[in-house]
């Protein structure tokens, strides 16, 4: 034996508490011999005896006092490690790593995560604010569990994506503006424009929206944080478009109008998971998330 065995620790600290290689055994369920072989394994690795005999009793050495005080630590973290990962398999507790873009962290994943917590306070997500291509990206490498992404999405071995739910986009404009009351292309091209970063799905969405209609305005401002967009259109700095997350209870700026668009735009998003067998704890969240389903 090279290295130390925990079935051998553990035999060692129980001779120590009952000393009694008999009892040991018995209280083990194992053979005596068998205890006696623990025993005999340890003392040839550590070259000294552990456990000396007097007046009829088993007790521990000097060097045995030191191994069964530091038994009893690695045992007790055994079985602490034993437990933790008992409770992950039985989705009782874990860590659930989510990657999804600002807009759906503000408004979608609250909700979700309340839900979650209600029901299962010993699992643990961890967000972390990423495009949809880099969400679908981490999740092939393994270091993501949950993806709120952008449909469509190119298929990526390993990685299983299925639509979630589809939002309308709407225009959101600065109340003082005279405005019509279903927003074109080609009128929001001639205001000031407020729009998603260039490389974002929504950027893309939008972008097709106006050429279909042979529109490419520039925006005054770019950004990549929708509240923030919100923010700039209620100061009047411009206009934009962005989705309305129907199941969200914010209420909207008096300094905002939100308005539908013609023709009609919808952000469609989906969940993505790591292919294969999902533990507990990560199903327990695609749970929650499915019941907000939309589409």
């Amino acid at each position: 034996m090279r290295e130390l065995n925990l079935d051998r620790l553990r035999t060692l600290v129980t001779i120590a508490d009952l000393g009694s290689f008999a009892e040991a055994a018995r209280t083990l369920h194992l053979a005596p011999p068998t205890v006696s072989l623990h025993i005999a394994d340890l003392e040839a690795l550590i070259g000294a005896p552990l456990l000396v005999r007097k007046r009829g009793e088993v007790r521990p050495s000097g060097a045995g006092e030191v191994l069964v005080e530091r038994a009893r630590r690695l045992l007790a973290d055994a079985d602490e490690a034993m437990d933790l990962v008992r409770r992950q398999v039985q989705g009782l507790e874990g860590r659930v790593r989510l990657g999804a873009s600002t807009g759906a962290i503000a408004h979608l994943l609250p909700q979700a995560l309340e839900v979650l917590g209600q029901h299962h306070p010993g699992i643990d997500v961890q967000v972390v604010v990423l495009t949809s291509l880099e969400t679908v990206s981490r999740l092939a490498l393994g270091t993501l569990d949950v993806g709120l992404v952008a449909l469509p999405m190119a298929a990526v071995r390993g990685v299983t994506v299925m639509p979630w739910r589809r939002d309308p986009v709407m225009a959101f404009v600065p109340s003082a503006w005279t405005a019509p009351r279903r927003v074109t292309p080609q009128w929001l091209a001639g205001q000031p424009l407020i729009l998603n970063d260039d490389g974002t799905s929504l950027s893309r969405l939008t972008s097709e929206w106006l050429a279909l209609a042979g529109e490419q305005p520039k925006a005054r401002i770019q950004l990549n944080y929708n509240d923030a967009i919100k923010s700039l259109v209620a100061a009047g700095y411009g206009a934009t478009l962005l989705p309305h997350e129907a199941s969200t209870a914010t209420p909207l700026d008096p300094r905002i109008r939100m308005l539908p668009v013609q023709p009609r735009l919808w952000r469609p998003l989906g969940i993505a998971h790591r292919a294969g067998p999902v533990e507990r704890a990560t199903q327990h969240v695609l749970d929650v998330l499915w019941r907000q389903k939309q589409v």
